[in-house]
Formats: C-alpha cells, sequence, structure tokens
C-alpha cells in the first residue's frame, strides 16, 4: 500500500477480508458532527462475513454491520474525508495513515502484529488451519468463482469457502475408515453444481493421491452437463457425473463413500437405503425438506407440541433424523450427527455422518428395540425402515 493508491489497495484488503482492524481518529472538524473515533472489526453474523463500525461518540456508542462492499467503500470515505489518522490492520501489514491541513496523505508501513489475540471478533476463524488454505488456490475452486488465481477468496463467497473446508474437515475425520488397499468408489446423490463433489476430489486424489473414482448423480440434466465440462477442464479424469435418480440407480454393486446432501424428503432415505445396500464404509448425509413423519406424526402427550404448524415441522424433522441414524446403528453403523452449515446463508443444518463398524448384535438389538419404541410412540412408519426390509431384526 501505498500514499498515492492507499484508497483502491485499502477497499482492495476490506473487499477480500484482509483487515483484521481499524481505528479512525482526530475529525478534520469538531463542527460537522463526526464520532471523535471510529473502530472497524471483521465480525461474523448469520448473514455471513461482515465488518462492523462501532462510532464512539460523547456519551454513547453506535454501531453499523456493512458487508465487505458496502464497509470498503464507507472505509475509504471516513479515512479520505472525515478523519486526520487512522490506523489499518491487514493480514500483509500495519498501516499509519496521516492527513496533514491541507488534507495530504503520508503512509507509515510495519510488519503485521501477531494474529490470533483475540484482538478481534473473526482472528480465531482465520487462524484456524483450513483444508483447503487461501495460500495455495485450488483450480477447482477458480472455477468454480470462489477464489481469484492469486490464492484470494472473494468477499461475497467466503461462506461458501468456510462450507467447503468444513466439510473436508468432517471427511478427513473419517478417512481412515475407507479402503486402503484398493481403489476407493465414491457416489454423490444429488450432487447439484457440485461444490463438494469437485472439492472431494480435489482432497483425496490430488492432495493425498489415492485412486478413487467420483460418481456424481442429479436429475437435472443442464446442471450435469456444464460439472462433466468442468470435470473435463480440470482434468478430473476419475470424475464422472451422471443423470439419474437416486431409487433407480443401478449401475454399483458396492461402493465405499456415498454422499448425500439436500436430497428432498425420503430421497435422502433412498440414498441412506443405497449405501446401506453397498456396504459403503463412509456415508455423509444432509437431509433437505423432511415431510414424511410431518403427515404421519400423531401422540396425544405430545398434541400441545403437535397442534403448532411451525413446531410440528421441526420436531418431524427431528424425529426424522433421529429414526435414520438409529436405524444405521441397528445395521451396524456409527453415527454422530454433526452441524453442517450451508453455503446460502440459510440456518445451520444437521449432517449425519456414519462410519461401519459399529456395535456388536446384543447392542443392535437394544438399539432396534429403542427404535421401535420410538417409532410406535410416535406412531409413524418411516421409509427407510420400509426400504432396509431384510435387514432389521424384525425383517
Amino acid at each position: 500500500m501505498t500514499s498515492d493508491n492507499w484508497e483502491q489497495e485499502l477497499a482492495t484488503a476490506i473487499e477480500s477480508c484482509g483487515l483484521r482492524q481499524a481505528t479512525l481518529s482526530q475529525p478534520r472538524s469538531r463542527t460537522a458532527g463526526y464520532a471523535p473515533k471510529t473502530i472497524i472489526r471483521p465480525v461474523q453474523l448469520k448473514q455471513g462475513f461482515h465488518y462492523q463500525f462501532e462510532y464512539h461518540e460523547t456519551g454513547r456508542v453506535t454501531h453499523d454491520n456493512l458487508s465487505p462492499a458496502a464497509a470498503a467503500a464507507h472505509a475509504v470515505r471516513l479515512a479520505g474525508e472525515q478523519y486526520r489518522q487512522a490506523l489499518f490492520k491487514t493480514d500483509e501489514a500495519d498501516y499509519q495513515l496521516l492527513f496533514s491541513k491541507k488534507g495530504k496523505p503520508t503512509l507509515l508501513a510495519k510488519p503485521a502484529t501477531a494474529k490470533g489475540d483475540g484482538s478481534d471478533a473473526a482472528s480465531h476463524d482465520r487462524a484456524k488451519k483450513r483444508v483447503l488454505a487461501s495460500e495455495a488456490p485450488a483450480p477447482f475452486l477458480v472455477e468454480l468463482g470462489i477464489m481469484t488465481s492469486a490464492g484470494k477468496v472473494h468477499a461475497q463467497k467466503q461462506d461458501k469457502y468456510r462450507q467447503i473446508n468444513r466439510f473436508l474437515e468432517m471427511v478427513l475425520d473419517v478417512a481412515d475408515e475407507l479402503p486402503k488397499d484398493r481403489p476407493i468408489t465414491i457416489v454423490d446423490f444429488g450432487c447439484g453444481k457440485s461444490y463438494l463433489t469437485f472439492a472431494l476430489y480435489h482432497l483425496l486424489a490430488i492432495q493425498q493421491e489415492r485412486e478413487i473414482r467420483v460418481i456424481g448423480l442429479d436429475l437435472k440434466a443442464d446442471v450435469i452437463a456444464w460439472c462433466d465440462r468442468l470435470a473435463r477442464k480440470l482434468e478430473y479424469r476419475h470424475l464422472r457425473f451422471l443423470q439419474g435418480d437416486i431409487a433407480r440407480y443401478d449401475e454399483l454393486q458396492e461402493a465405499d463413500m456415498v454422499v448425500t446432501l439436500h436430497a428432498c424428503d425420503t430421497a435422502t432415505d433412498a440414498a441412506l437405503a443405497k449405501a446401506i445396500e453397498w456396504g459403503a464404509s463412509v456415508i455423509m448425509s444432509v437431509p433437505c425438506c423432511q415431510h414424511e413423519l410431518f403427515r404421519q406424526v400423531d401422540n396425544d402427550m405430545l398434541q400441545p407440541l403437535l397442534s403448532h404448524g411451525l413446531l410440528k415441522e421441526r420436531f418431524s424433522a427431528l424425529a426424522t433424523d433421529a429414526a435414520r441414524a438409529r436405524l444405521l446403528e441397528v445395521v451396524g453403523y456409527k453415527v454422530q450427527l454433526l452441524e453442517f452449515i450451508d453455503p446460502e446463508h440459510t440456518p445451520k443444518n444437521l449432517l449425519i455422518r456414519a462410519a461401519l463398524g459399529g456395535g456388536d448384535d446384543a447392542s443392535r438389538r437394544r438399539k432396534w428395540a429403542e427404535y421401535a419404541a420410538f417409532r410406535d410412540g410416535l406412531g409413524v412408519q418411516p421409509y427407510l425402515e420400509k426400504a432396509l426390509a431384510g435387514r432389521l431384526p424384525d425383517g
């Protein structure tokens, strides 16, 4: 950053989420109503990554939360028009900007201060080592418009970048469950635009150099064609995309890992049943809308809850995933329910992560009895139980 182009470079640092903290002080005019001091810091909101402007006025403090693009324009205007002094702490360096009485800028720079000391709200998130480091741009992230060729994550794609990394962290936790003595087969049901499919291939085939083949399946022909073109452009030779329905897919006799993200209603159950049929070592499933049990659930004791549509909807979704998790345990999986962040600013979702090899026969029988009591108490007949007929103790 130099005195001549500080506005542009400061704006770039803010838009790329590289500003860690800023302090603006010494207003140019005491009669213009400017706050004596303004502090800028990054914050993580439900809507995504923002910058908070904290205005320190006489007797009160007020706040504004702005998106990176809006924050960049506002910070440049404040520094250039309202204050004589500003200190900007970025990932690369700390900059002190001073203005003469005639408005001429002087810029002083020194190496960046240590990160992760709690001085800003997002330091912990930024200091955390990510599976896909921004310093080494991955070609698929560049092609998907998440990252620049220089390795900077686009401001409006920060949530998606974090979601991809979160997913890969969850995969790494169970990667040792996958076979090591032969090629790995992975199927992604309902892959959509396949951000996570490409990420999974990059992690296992490129970074870890495992011998794998990945199949992405989706109903939308145009989406599949787009993904297939991108896979060829990236030279991901063992990544294929097919148009098809989860329940009717019969190309494989076995698979080692099955991923299903946001498959609607019982499509998630169809994917889980297929994964169990194949004896998949690892299952990663993020359910979407869940209507089946909403239509079925009936329990007199729960009427104060079930009589309200919103509460019934939420309860039915939780009950559906509880049933899925317990049925997976009954057929021999170790199951965890984890929070998973959606990239499109929707509330946190639940991810079902299952690894084959959980529990002995006695444990499975006990879990089946608990499941049956749960099912009968709610008066429901889940799709997944019916799909697993013959594999369950009463089947």
